[in-house]
């Protein structure tokens, strides 16, 4: 495993972490474990998990998986997201923010978390609140370090600007989806992070799955894929990511990349860990051989300058 500070800080990560967004949803406590298990020995110490995840239950699982080996690893957890109804399940104000980080404490069975992130950005709560509580919980020790996800380029700089002039706690880190075929964040956000000092925490790095090299252009999406379950939840969104246009991008990356002797998983992934301002690339997984071939996929190609100009003339 490699590591990599998160973003200007002094804390370690490993390049290849692990996203539970699949904890209490696709898998059971039993399917946790043998994953997380799994990660932990290959030399995975990032675990990324949120609130929202599985109505609660990937912090639950995670915490009992991890058990006494709480302390060789580090939770990355999120807030902000609607937990419920009424105004008082969701967003960044102090009030909110003290009830959510001791339930997550409670599911998590720890007393810290080590990087406390804002799931998304809250225009109703000014940002000096939410920096000045996030602060008061790393003094406590309650957290180590913040960090924020789906944020903007411009709330990135200011919340930044309000740290620094204020004395509030600053954010370490950003959480963005980018993967070969979802490249907003790159003219705005990235730059942003590299300004500030973010390490950025790419999810969806395999685009739901599109990118692992398991689907095959005009055959039906295979029972237990994440793309089949969100065929029918989310139909707008996955014919989008099928599109023609899409396909065509796939087929032209996987040729690149047998060209090179790699797969397609091993461009998706190398892709993002072969850019410095990435702290860590947390790519989900069920199966304890999908946490095996996403950390040497993730390590295996430190692509060049020539590699990543081919990919970008892919790409248009």
């Amino acid at each position: 495993m490699k590591y990599r500070r998160l973003g200007d800080s002094g804390l370690q990560i490993s390049l290849a972490g692990l996203g539970t967004n699949n904890f209490g949803m696709r898998l059971d406590y039993e399917g946790s474990k043998s994953v997380v298990d799994a990660a932990i020995d290959a030399g995975i110490n990032f675990f990324d998990t949120a609130d929202i995840y599985g109505g609660g239950l990937s912090e639950e699982f995670l915490g009992r998986a991890l058990g006494s080996r709480r302390e060789d690893v580090l939770i990355a957890t999120k807030f902000a997201m609607p937990v419920g109804e009424g105004p008082f399940t969701r967003g960044g104000s102090r009030h909110y923010i003290e009830k959510a980080v001791e339930r997550s404490l409670k599911r998590l069975g720890t007393d810290y978390i080590d990087v406390y992130q804002m799931h998304q950005p809250d225009p109703d709560t000014p940002i000096e609140e939410t920096l000045d509580a996030l602060s008061d919980l790393v003094h406590r020790g309650v957290v180590r370090y913040i960090g924020h996800s789906n944020f903007t380029g411009w709330q990135i700089a200011d919340a930044d600007w309000t740290a620094r002039s204020k004395g509030y706690v600053r954010f370490v880190s950003a959480q963005n989806e980018w993967s070969l075929l979802e490249r907003k964040i790159e003219p705005e956000i990235m730059p942003a992070c590299r300004q500030f000092g973010l390490g950025q925490l790419p999810f969806f790095p395999l685009a739901s799955g599109f990118l692992t090299g398991k689907y095959t252009r005009g055959a039906d999406l295979p029972d237990g894929t994440r793309l089949a379950a969100w065929s029918k939840a989310m139909p707008a969104r996955i014919d989008a990511l099928t599109s023609d246009v899409n396909w065509d991008k796939l087929d032209a990356l996987t040729s690149f990349a047998q060209q090179n002797g790699h797969t397609i998983l091993d461009l998706a992934l190398s892709w993002l860990a072969s850019d410095p301002a990435v702290s860590s690339v947390i790519a989900g997984a069920t199966k304890p051989e999908q946490i095996e071939a996403n950390v040497a996929s993730t390590l295996s190609w430190e692509l060049s300058p020539a590699d990543f100009a081919a990919v970008n003339e892919i790409l248009g």
